[in-house]
């Protein structure tokens, strides 16, 4: 985005962007309590015809997470190149790079991390919610079924990437008690949040079955606390096999 066109209806550098001339784009006035959403990867430009309060909000899904995860990488980097001159004589590089990076990204390693792994959580408590034999759930069974395991699947491959990252080495992040997140309202309103969404997007009603412990599933072992990528990968790829992937 940092190298985008500026403004679409003034001159354009048409040898930094060929083919410019015959490129499509819509055009809307959105008028006052109007939404306008725009898709992930679309460029947009937007021209204020009076003064304007706007609202604006950043959004990710297990579609696009990874390209979240990749930008907020570049970001970090990055930040630790901006004070990589104060490295030897700052008592907390890495705590210094995380702060920069989160009032640039909105979010730094240690947000990210925690919401991938409720979401993880979120999406085993929803296929578990779909059927009561979750180890013979079938990924073809239903539509939301199918996003269940694409959302896990997606977050596995963002575990992996995330594992390669040496911040996670240099620095223990955060500690994630699962029992602790299971328990908290907060995280229950999360995932009735979601099925609530999905229900919706493919007309599913939700199970009105009581969301049960996810203790029970057996699938946690060691990992009663997340620390690393390595944990969640862990507990993504076990549940994979627990639903019979």
């Amino acid at each position: 985005m940092k190298s985008s066109v500026y403004d679409i209806f003034g001159d354009v550098w048409k040898s930094k962007y060929p083919g410019f001339e015959k490129a499509i784009w819509l055009e809307c006035t959105q008028e006052p309590n109007e939404i306008i959403f725009v898709p992930s990867g679309w460029y947009h430009q937007v021209h204020n015809l009076e003064d304007t309060i706007s609202i604006n909000h950043n959004w990710f899904n297990a579609y696009n997470v990874s390209w979240v995860w990749d930008l907020l990488l570049r970001e970090y980097h990055e930040a630790v190149g901006y004070i990589e001159d104060i490295r030897d004589i700052c008592d907390d590089f890495e705590g210094l790079c995380q702060k920069n990076l989160a009032a640039n990204a909105g979010m730094d390693f240690r947000d990210f991390f925690t919401f991938m792994t409720r979401f993880a959580l979120a999406n085993l408590v929803l296929l578990h919610q779909l059927t009561t034999d979750v180890r013979n759930m079938d990924r073809n069974s239903s539509q939301m079924a199918r996003l269940l395991f694409f959302n896990l699947e997606n977050i596995q491959h963002i575990a992996l990437k995330m594992k390669s990252e040496s911040a996670w080495q240099n620095r223990g992040i955060t500690t994630i008690n699962i029992t602790e997140t299971i328990d908290d309202q907060s995280f229950m309103e999360f995932c009735n949040a979601m099925g609530t969404t999905y229900g919706t997007m493919y007309n599913e009603s939700q199970h009105s079955q009581t969301l049960q412990k996810l203790e029970q599933l057996n699938i946690f072992g060691s990992h009663q606390h997340f620390r690393i990528p390595d944990d969640l990968l862990a507990f993504v790829e076990c549940s994979l096999k627990l639903v019979g992937k």
